[in-house]
């Protein structure tokens, strides 16, 4: 029996260029779109891919800290905006830290399994680029319990929590097991974002990507365990997909081919208070990813694609055992010996992930879900991956905090 009560669908992903240091057009000093005009581009480039987009039922819009980051709260009231038919039509913000796309992915699905919407806007944004790095990882910290972490945490916060995990990893399975790993993890990511012309690090000619990768940090000026190439960049952007069911796809005038099925999801929630109950695995994400697989009736083995939350390179390694292809302890080899690759046995994040293309909060978790629908629709252009008939399906696992929120989506190509 199918997890969902009636078929849903994706199409029409669109994402914009994620704005930040690496990309030649970003200036600190320069004036910078807002973040009203990433939701109006990413609505827009999603829209102008159906014919009729006046059949859309709704908007979601997922979003972190635009309160803090923008001055600016109230997110569904720039719906309108994207299009005059959606004056009037219903919208809602959704907030679950870095995961919050990602449950604005799980938001419009509902929507349509509960019949309130044939055909609904999903899409995720945040400016981030608007203070100091130092500020930003304050405001940032809000994804982790604020009141009991905060004040003893450090400057970098969560720079430093993923650090912790580093080096529990470096601990227990050692530093020339692990680190080699988490190089490779960054020089995949850079060598993947190459191929996107919107990735923060598209223009990055570093040539010996592996040896930075292998940077030793410099706990004075930033973390104990982890380098700065070790973590995603500051960003601006935003992403948009929409969903609905065969009526609404028929009502936008979308065929079938052109999109893309959604299987199964697993939305995991673990205690903001308490502590990881191991630094050396990512519980939460496991979970979710159990829970994914087992909606679907499907495996790891039936994966063609995976996208994963690399806020940190040794997120990357953690996500990758968390579903299921490595075993515990062993993500950094299996990484290292080139299975994420796009041409490995799993490809992983193929247009850069949270480090190549950016980590633009609130939209990440949508981005994840247009590169997964874009790979299995065979429109992922110079990234694009080939598929076997055996492997249709594609998954996308999104973090919130320190693997406190997660969404894992499964999707299914459409023969």
């Amino acid at each position: 029996m199918s997890f969902f009560r009636k078929r849903v669908y994706a199409c029409a992903g669109f994402y914009t260029v994620s704005l930040g240091t690496g990309r030649k057009e970003f200036h600190p000093k320069k004036p910078r779109p807002g973040i009203e005009h990433y939701i109006k581009e990413a609505g827009l480039g999603a829209i102008e891919q159906v014919k009729n987009p006046e059949h859309i039922d709704e908007g979601i819009i997922g979003n972190f800290i635009a309160s803090r980051f923008c001055r600016q709260g109230n997110l569904g009231g720039f719906f309108p905006m994207v299009h005059p038919a959606f004056q009037y039509k219903p919208c809602m913000r959704v907030e679950g830290a870095c995961d919050s796309g990602g449950l604005a992915l799980v938001a419009s699905v509902k929507t349509i399994l509960a019949d309130l919407a044939d055909a609904v806007l999903c899409i995720g944004v945040e400016v981030q680029n608007t203070v100091k790095a130092v500020y930003g990882a304050d405001y940032l910290a809000a994804a982790g319990w604020f009141s009991g972490e905060r004040k003893n945490g450090h400057a970098y916060f969560f720079p430093d929590q993923f650090a912790q995990r580093a080096g529990a990893c470096f601990e227990k399975f050692g530093y020339d097991r692990v680190r080699p790993g988490m190089a490779q993890w960054y020089a995949n990511a850079i060598e993947n974002a190459r191929k996107n012309p919107k990735a923060q690090e598209y223009h990055n000619t570093t040539s010996d990507l592996y040896g930075t990768g292998m940077t030793q940090p410099s706990p004075k000026a930033f973390c104990e365990h982890i380098n700065v190439f070790d973590c995603s960049k500051v960003s601006d952007g935003a992403a948009a997909l929409i969903f609905a069911s065969e009526e609404g796809l028929e009502k936008l005038g979308v065929d079938r081919k052109d999109a893309v099925e959604v299987i199964s999801y697993a939305q995991v929630q673990d205690n903001l208070t308490t502590p990881p109950p191991d630094l050396t695995k990512l519980t939460t994400c496991e979970i979710a990813a159990k829970r994914a697989y087992e909606r679907a009736g499907i495996g790891p083995e039936d994966l063609g694609v995976l996208e994963v939350h690399d806020c940190f390179t040794v997120a990357g390694l953690l996500a990758i055992e968390a579903a299921g292809f490595a075993g515990y302890g062993e993500g950094a080899a299996f990484v290292k010996d080139g299975h994420t690759k796009r041409d490995g046995s799993i490809p992983t994040n193929t247009s850069g992930g949270l480090i190549g293309y950016g980590h633009p909060t609130g939209a990440t978790g949508v981005r994840q879900a247009v590169d997964v629908v874009h790979q299995l629709s065979g429109m992922a252009s110079d990234y694009q991956i080939a598929f076997g008939s055996d492997r249709v399906y594609g998954m996308l696992s999104s973090m919130g905090g320190n693997d406190k929120t997660v969404v894992d989506m499964v999707f299914r190509k459409i023969d």
